[in-house]
């Protein structure tokens, strides 16, 4: 063979080498069983650790305290209220007003020491609290006394006037025959009829007071902070400046969270009494999910709440718990309420070593230590209580039934004008949402000068991330690449692809790679996103066809994009919902893993040889639309955003009780996400994508939400866009269809933004 026949085949070889098609390198993937439920089960181990984690990082941010101990204080009595959503404005100067009419009086009972009443009393616009009020005969009236019953316990029962309470646990009675005027305020309870009802079409499942927290979570209140405010506005009440007697809180189960962070917040109550309810808080996730309060962890269990009553005295009795609970598989959170086991005279001596960065003087007493299955209100319990208040306790009188005058219907008919109180201010609040987020926002600068913009949003950003999202400071780690061949067609080849993010967390995904892609030349990505209990066959397995997805994934790497479908955590029902309940304790949501992992997949996109970096785009349905929304604004390699079958009035959709659209009925209990009324709907979220492309799927049959609420908040982003010069850069989609991909505009879309010729017009994909 001569020269010139060598060189020619070796330059034949090169040229071979240059157009084939490229493998991605990495080690082999050889795991076995169910990757996806894998990445659940650790995503639930690492969030459990983060949990135990959060106790050293507690104590590291309370030794802050000894600089400036007043400050440090106030900082978290402020920090305290925004997580419980204690934030409107009470009515000024409220009184306490007996409920009669003229045919009744106020009196529901009474013995020789007390009378019974009837009460109500302003809290906010549109909101009372209801009660009784037990009045003292005698002159000699020794303290005003709040105290909180369990949410399943009625005025009425611990006031001796209907059963359901045995005679020694009836504490608000007992307090009021040892001369003490009692107000007993009524809590929402965990019964069902009311919300089982949703505007008489519907049935929920839901608790009361689950049904009253979703909405009140989205927009930024909480059902603790309602009942907080309640016993705030009667401790206003009590205030008499000519003739001021000393104010206590007491509560048990549900009453005594709301006593203990009520105490926290004000300093008016000079004893603190505690039962049925302490302990430390990193099982909280267990518990019904009205008790979810979004980041406590990161600042507070139950030690650093009580800390805040220091140097005021807090009595904390051990005793049994309340009993309640939603099982799995309903609408509902799953959640249970049980004594806890273990950890709580520690969370005590917790209590105690915190008061001290505080305050020289700690009057903070545990009672009950070393009994078991003690009912509440023990006589030395007693005695703590009114010590605090400098008094002697002495009680050796005979206790006497009180005559009853409680009629059928005043409890429930009280409950129900409770219920519909907050309902109806969670409703005037979402009406003043829009323009409560307008004021969030106004700091962005929206003239055609897009430098000035994108500085402008920072800030947002950073926001949305830490505050909203919730932000792990893990950094990511080496991706270490694992992979196999899972499929190949005609024209299109596919792997499974493993990617480590940090500790337990690792992306999973398929990449589709167009069989005539060549080892000389880059191409665009489509990374494409699985809705809820989805998976990424379900949209680039070439043998799989599902209805929502119609392979689109295979249709776009046909069409000459790169494609990647990854594995998101929303799959596995109660599973992946409680790794948002764990979440939430630490100030984190599922996308706070789903971003990282976003993050390494886009890093080890870009370093692949035949990607092109500055064009990798994002496409997702459903959840993957609510994907849409919340990770390209903080993925910024994402170079385009569409959001397919879930753009809408997003804060509407979350916390309307009136929308037979609305989430408050249905069984996503972890969609809901703390605060969003007030700071980020979907138009806030689109602009912290811009000004890069954004585009909207909607079929008119999708029953996520009617065309007004796309078109309406979709108005919002288009004007952004115009206001930026930029119009061309965001577009929406209306088909004739349901909840599902139409490829048609939004492949045209793609194909225009990522500068990608486009061979063939897409048609509908929609079979």
């Amino acid at each position: 063979m001569n020269r010139c026949a060598i060189i020619f085949i070796l330059f034949a070889c090169n040229l071979f080498t240059l157009n084939a098609q490229p493998i991605p390198e990495g080690k082999n993937l050889d795991w076995e069983g169910d990757i996806t439920s894998r990445l659940v089960s650790q995503a639930d181990s690492f969030l459990l650790k983060e949990i135990e984690k959060s106790k050293a990082r507690r104590d590291q941010l309370w030794a802050q305290a000894s600089n400036d101990p007043k400050s440090f204080k106030q900082e978290r009595i402020d920090r305290l209220k925004y997580m419980l959503g204690v934030r409107d404005e009470r009515v000024s100067n409220p009184s306490i007003e007996f409920v009669q009419t003229l045919k009744r009086s106020s009196i529901r009972g009474e013995n020789k020491r007390f009378t019974a009443h009837a009460v109500r009393w302003p809290v906010m616009k549109g909101v009372t609290g209801e009660g009784l009020l037990l009045v003292p005969h005698s002159k000699e009236i020794i303290a005003n006394i709040i105290m909180i019953p369990d949410a399943d316990q009625s005025p009425e029962q611990q006031a001796g006037l209907v059963q359901g309470i045995k005679e020694q646990s009836q504490f608000a009675k007992r307090l009021a025959e040892y001369n003490c005027r009692v107000l007993i305020p009524t809590l929402i309870n965990r019964k069902t009829e009311l919300s089982n009802t949703m505007n008489g079409k519907r049935k929920t499942g839901l608790t009361h007071r689950e049904y009253l927290y979703r909405p009140s979570f989205e927009l930024g209140r909480h059902i603790i902070g309602y009942e907080i405010q309640k016993v705030l506005a009667a401790a206003d009440a009590f205030e008499d400046k000519e003739k001021p007697l000393p104010l206590g809180v007491v509560g048990y189960g549900e009453g005594g969270l709301i006593a203990l962070h009520a105490s926290a917040l004000d300093e008016r109550f000079k004893s603190t009494w505690i039962s049925g309810y302490f302990g430390p808080r990193e099982g909280a996730w267990k518990e019904p999910i009205e008790r979810n309060v979004f980041g406590l962890l990161e600042e507070f269990s139950d030690a650093e709440v009580g800390a805040l009553i220091a140097p005021r005295s807090l009595v904390i009795e051990k005793s049994v718990w309340p009993k309640a609970q939603v099982p799995p598989n309903t609408r509902g959170g799953p959640g249970v309420l049980k004594s806890p086991s273990g950890r709580v005279h520690g969370e005590y001596q917790r209590l105690l070593d915190l008061s001290k960065t505080l305050t020289k003087n700690v009057d903070a007493t545990f009672v009950g230590l070393q009994k078991k299955d003690v009912q509440p209100y023990q006589e030395d319990a007693f005695m703590e209580f009114f010590r605090g208040f400098k008094s002697a306790y002495n009680f050796s009188f005979q206790i006497t039934k009180p005559e009853s005058f409680v009629e059928k219907g005043d409890i429930s008919s009280r409950h129900k004008r409770q219920f519909d109180e907050i309902e109806a201010h969670t409703q005037a609040v979402l009406v003043e949402s829009q323009y409560t987020r307008n004021n969030f926002m106004n700091k962005v600068h929206r003239s055609g000068d897009l430098k000035k913009f994108e500085a402008s949003i920072e800030g947002y950003r950073k926001f949305f991330y830490e505050e909203i999202i919730g932000k792990f400071d893990h950094s990511l780690v080496s991706p270490n690449p694992r992979l196999r061949k899972v499929s190949e067609t005609d024209k299109v080849v596919g792997y499974e692809v493993v990617l480590d993010v940090f500790d337990e967390i690792f992306a999973y995904g398929i990449l589709l790679l167009p069989k005539d892609l060549k080892a000389s030349e880059k191409r665009p990505v489509v990374v494409c996103q699985h809705g809820l209990e989805g998976r990424p066959n379900d949209l680039a397995d070439p043998n799989k066809f599902h209805k929502a997805y119609n392979q689109y994934a295979i249709r776009l790497t046909e069409r000459g994009f790169i494609t990647f479908s990854p594995q998101n955590l929303y799959i596995f029902r109660d599973r992946f919902r409680s790794l948002q309940r764990k979440g939430n304790l630490i100030k984190k949501t599922l996308f706070s893993i789903i971003v990282p992992q976003h993050q390494q997949i886009v890093n080890w996109l870009s370093a692949q040889p035949f990607v092109d970096s500055k064009r990798i785009a994002f496409y997702g349905l459903s959840y993957g639309g609510k994907t849409a929304m919340r990770v390209p604004p903080l993925v910024k390699e994402y170079c385009l955003s569409i959001c397919s079958a879930d753009f809408n009035e997003w804060v509407w959709k979350n916390a309307s009780t009136r929308s037979g659209y609305s989430y408050v009925s249905t069984g996503e209990y972890e969609i809901f996400e703390f605060d969003l009324g007030s700071t980020f709907n979907y138009a806030e979220m689109a602009a912290l994508i811009a000004p890069r492309p954004f585009m909207v799927e909607r079929g008119h049959h999708d029953g996520v939400a009617p065309d007004w609420t796309v078109a309406f908040e979709f108005a919002k982003v288009r004007k952004l866009y115009s206001d930026l010069n930029i119009p061309e850069r965001t577009r929406i989609e209306y088909f004739k269809g349901p909840h599902t991909i139409h490829g048609v505009g939004t492949f045209e879309f793609l194909h225009e933004k990522l500068d990608w010729p486009m061979k063939e017009k897409p048609k509908s994909l929609i079979r």
